[in-house]
């Protein structure tokens, strides 16, 4: 499995070439309130790494990790925002782009679960309406004692707006790999699904052009 941060244009990865790494390409979008480890969760993914210092995300930044789906390569675009209220201009440009969204709030922190209601609604405004989403309640290695998010909670919300739900663990590797990959999964269903819903346009019949061409008396235009 390839992984590869961001930064600096790619020169000369374009073309065939490049796309010959990869079937699908999925962009995902990791959005909730500031420090309930988005980029601890992505970096883990990624990387496979994971650090106590605090990772403040200073407007948007991605990575990037290639995994293998259905026995399909599949490039995962993967975007971290910046929860801080400042940047929420800038953030919001990303939705619509985003196939798949992942809503993280911090099982410590009551105010994060709350506020998932506000996310939700900035995807309703901003996001694609068949956009896939997620609900992630990160940090669930915290002490019980710490813990003021129920499980149970968590679920209720996720079964009011018709989404999944994980509890994941950046520190432990807890659920995080099974989050992208289901998240990966459901969209690459939906978007198979789709293509093979669409209604292709009416065309030409070349079967029935090429027998009225042949039943037709030849002629020379230029006798």
């Amino acid at each position: 499995m390839a992984t590869t941060t961001a930064g600096g244009g790619g020169g000369g990865g374009g073309g065939a070439r490049g796309r010959a790494n990869y079937d699908e390409l999925i962009k995902l979008l990791l959005i909730g309130d500031s420090g309930v480890g988005k980029s601890c969760l992505l970096l883990r993914f990624s990387d496979d790494t994971f650090t106590t210092s605090f990772i403040t995300t200073i407007g948007i930044d991605f990575k990037i990790r290639t995994i293998e789906l259905d026995n399909r390569r599949i490039k995962l675009q993967i975007w971290d925002t910046a929860g801080q209220e400042r940047f929420r201009t800038i953030t919001t440009a990303y939705y619509r782009g985003a196939m798949g969204i992942l809503l993280v709030y911090d099982v410590t922190d009551e105010s994060s679960f709350n506020n998932i209601r506000n996310w939700i609604r900035n995807i309703e405004l901003h996001a694609s309406d068949n956009v896939n989403k997620i609900l992630v309640g990160n940090k669930a290695d915290m002490d019980e004692s710490k813990r003021v998010v129920p499980t149970a909670n968590g679920q209720a919300l996720a079964d009011e707006y018709g989404i999944k739900f994980f509890e994941t663990s950046a520190k432990t590797n807890l659920n995080v790999e099974h989050v992208f990959f289901t998240i990966a999964r459901d969209i690459k269903n939906r978007v198979a699904e789709s293509n093979s819903n669409r209604v292709e346009p009416p065309g030409i019949n070349l079967n029935t052009l090429n027998t009225a061409t042949s039943s037709a008396p030849s002629s020379s235009c230029c006798s």
